[in-house]
């Protein structure tokens, strides 16, 4: 048998811990499928003191993670200090310049610097390999890469954030508000104490900009995202999407679209009857349309130390065999130059809720304004006010009362063009709600 693989994981929190421990545990199944044994020998962290319930006995500990990195006794690094910046740049870095194999599951990283370390892991004729950073256990980044080689693909979306899925999820099952589900998020630890890179979207965008550049074969170009996040929907449009026969998910979407490649994070509408409607809770999923497999879903636990730790596994395990593939499925001189589709052109069904006074004239005041920008209407529904007591002769509240559209195809230009005549004529008591459909 070759001689071993040796690891340094930096980073000993949920994931790295978890890594730590699974490495130990398979130990014999690694060493048969890599063909060499796998050991970690050394190890970072910011508490050398705290107790992990971790055997590092033989382990060498480094308060430096760019020291560990640099280390002769290392052949992998195995990244999991997370952020774009600083210690885990500086690492990831230090590991490649050194001629080291390394592997992450640091998406923000991979989001605002893969171009730079792929290239730099190129050079040096290392991996750069992060199965890890996207939808946790969900091997998406080998399908991709390896498994639909074959195929030209042209569409990837998926919910790939378990925090916003969860709480979609108890807001359409309980009537709940969307920050009474945060809340209750964040007790469970789904949740961060600042979740505003999960819940407005920002995690998603960084998930899903690696996908583009695999799925295309483009550069990565995480700031050509257009992102919306959860927090401005509210229970009304969960009731509203259900009667529907609607389901809605905080999607991340890239597609082939005129001029180049339309990237999308944002709150859409999904049938009830597809796949992804159906994956509740923590749960993430993400469907590829590619020509020869047609439509493929891959559903499983986007996040949590064994989901997570298992796909760094696999990474560490295709080293030990001698797998070698280009970082971004291609080399980097070979990827295509990201040409971004403007979101004013995108073109889809859309749910418009609108709070409108409920008085004579405000939905044919509307349509009109959709007509005069061609944009059909497929469905129209509204909640008259129930108080009697100020009704005027014709039934009229006067009040605010919601008035839902449901579109035909139309591009976002159109659409935030009428919306603005409407808002010009005084028809709307506050903002719109608008959510995008995916149709199947």
């Amino acid at each position: 048998m070759k001689q071993s693989l040796r690891l340094g994981v930096a980073g000993l929190g949920t994931v790295g811990s978890a890594v730590v421990r699974m490495v130990a545990r398979r130990a014999d199944a690694l060493a048969a499928a890599g063909g060499r044994d796998v050991r970690i020998v050394a190890v970072s962290s910011r508490d050398k003191g705290r107790d992990r319930g971790l055997d590092l006995t033989g382990v060498t500990w480094f308060d430096d993670p760019v020291a560990l990195a640099a280390s002769p006794e290392i052949d992998c690094v195995v990244e999991l200090i997370g952020g774009a910046e600083g210690p885990a740049r500086a690492t990831v870095e230090a590991a490649i310049a050194a001629g080291k194999h390394v592997v992450t599951a640091n998406k923000a990283l991979l989001a605002k610097h893969g171009a730079a370390l792929a290239a730099a892991a190129e050079a040096k004729g290392v991996s750069l390999a992060y199965e890890a950073s996207v939808a946790g256990g969900i091997p998406v980044i080998k399908a991709l890469r390896e498994g639909l080689t074959g195929n030209a693909v042209s569409r990837i979306y998926g919910i790939m954030n378990g925090t916003c899925n969860y709480i979609l999820s108890r807001m359409e099952r309980e009537g709940l508000t969307f920050e009474a589900c945060l809340k209750d998020a964040q007790a469970l630890g789904y949740a961060e104490a600042d979740p505003t890179f999960d819940v407005e979207g920002f995690d998603t965008a960084h998930k899903l900009a690696i996908l583009t550049s695999l799925a295309f074969g483009v550069e990565i170009d995480a700031e050509g995202v257009s992102v919306e996040g959860i927090s401005a929907i509210q229970p009304l449009d969960l009731t509203m999407a259900e009667e529907l026969g609607y389901r809605i998910k905080l999607l991340g979407v890239a597609q082939v679209a005129a001029g180049g490649i339309e990237q999308r994070v944002h709150p859409t509408m999904v049938p009830k009857s597809s796949a992804i409607a159906q994956v509740m809770g923590v749960t993430n999923a993400v469907t590829i349309d590619a020509d020869a497999v047609g439509e493929l879903t891959l559903i499983g636990p986007g996040a949590g130390g064994e989901a997570t730790a298992s796909a760094v596994v696999s990474d560490i395990t295709d080293l030990a065999a001698g797998m070698q593939r280009p970082t971004f499925g291609r080399p980097s001189t070979a990827l295509s130059p990201s040409q971004r589709v403007a979101m004013q052109r995108h073109e889809g069904g859309y749910y418009i809720r609108l709070t409108v006074h409920d008085r004579p004239g405000v939905a044919a005041g509307v349509a009109t304004r959709m007509a005069e920008r061609d944009i059909s209407i497929e469905s129209i529904l509204q909640r008259r006010s129930e108080s009697a007591a100020t009704k005027d002769p014709h039934g009229r509240s006067g009040q605010p009362v919601p008035l839902v559209l449901i579109t035909y195809a139309a591009t976002e230009g159109t659409i935030r063009a009428a919306l603005e005549a409407i808002a010009a004529d005084g028809l709307l008591a506050e903002a719109p709600q608008l959510i995008r459909i995916e149709r199947e």
